[in-house]
């Protein structure tokens, strides 16, 4: 195996969706900016699929 295999890692399809469907549209002054992208769009991410805490 690769030292590195996207394909084998879940969290991969879950950083190619937040950075396609949640954060593509935007323009970040800062990287506070960023992080509180990040989160909101993990947490409408979770909403969207059902996913729990």
């Amino acid at each position: 195996m690769p030292p590195y295999s996207p394909q084998m890692n879940p969290i991969e399809d879950e950083w190619l969706h937040l950075k396609r469907d949640e954060l593509s549209s935007g323009v970040f002054e800062d990287k506070y900016l960023v992080a509180m992208a990040l989160i909101a769009g993990i947490e409408a991410r979770a909403v969207r699929c059902g996913y729990s805490r």
